[in-house]
């Protein structure tokens, strides 16, 4: 979980090299619910858990490049670990990297709408997983699932460049065999600042 904390961190970074040619460039850190549909048992009596509930961190930044549209990027996860099945471990993680479109109304208020693609990383703990290349080990097992993504936000400027923004997320995780569906949403709030032109 470090690593993909310092990855996040680390891209974050990289976009705030702040290109010439950008209009504005936004940094935020927030905090989501996750909903699902209930668990469901298939015809051989096999239990499909739910992946929904929790509180999930999320830290994400955009780009606005060119008339209010430009390139986000997003990492959440469950800020604690759940029980798969009632015994196994394990915690979801979200990475997206998704097209932005945000026009201003006024100098309050700015939506945003983006759409992109992403992965999900299922981490099931309890095992001790080496890899033979590198050496090292972890205590989790991953399984990771291509997923795409929509949503929405509105950004309210509550002072100056910092803003209260109110959101939400949907995914379509493909493949997404541990759990009753591949479909989800997330609703949230995060706060953020807006290096607005002059980059």
């Amino acid at each position: 979980m470090r690593k993909l904390i310092l990855v996040a961190i680390l891209c974050v970074f990289i976009l705030m090299q702040r290109p010439a040619h950008a209009q504005q460039f936004d940094a935020a850190i927030g905090f989501s619910a996750l909903t699902a549909p209930q668990g469901t048992t298939d015809n051989t009596g096999t239990f499909f858990p739910s992946i929904k509930g929790g509180l999930y961190p999320s830290f994400n930044a955009d780009a606005l490049i060119k008339h209010n549209i430009g390139v986000e990027g997003e990492f959440v996860w469950r800020a604690r670990q759940n029980l798969y099945g009632g015994f196994a471990p394990y915690r979801p993680l979200f990475f997206d990297f998704n097209g932005i479109w945000s026009p201003s109304i006024g100098k309050k208020l700015a939506p945003e709408v983006i759409a992109g693609i992403g992965a999900e990383d299922l981490r099931f703990y309890g095992q001790i997983n080496c890899s033979q290349f590198t050496g090292s080990c972890t205590n989790y097992v991953s399984s990771k699932h291509f997923m795409e993504d929509v949503g929405v936000g509105l950004r309210y400027y509550v002072w100056r460049s910092v803003f209260v923004r109110p959101e939400a997320r949907l995914y379509f995780v493909n493949n997404n065999v541990e759990f009753s569906s591949g479909r989800m949403a997330r609703f949230g709030v995060s706060i953020g600042y807006s290096f607005r032109s002059g980059f």
